[in-house]
């Protein structure tokens, strides 16, 4: 299940009140501004700061994808 498009739209950074953007796997939120991604777990976006995970963390955690066929 997605996460509600009106409560996506009313979401922000915790840290720097920027915009958010939903992850294409609907796993997480992230934040170009300050580049962390915020986890979803549950369906509930974890919107704390100390639980913001390092882009490139976030990145490297995620499996290799298979290249798309042309």
């Amino acid at each position: 299940m997605t996460l509600n498009k009106d409560l996506l739209d009313i979401l922000a950074c915790p840290k720097c009140k920027g915009d958010l953007r939903l992850t294409p796997e609907e796993d997480g939120l992230i934040c170009e501004k300050c580049g962390v991604a915020y986890p979803i777990r549950d369906e509930i976006p974890i919107m704390l700061v100390e639980e913001a995970i390092p882009l490139t963390a976030w990145e490297e955690r995620r499996p290799a994808r298979e290249p798309r066929e042309s």
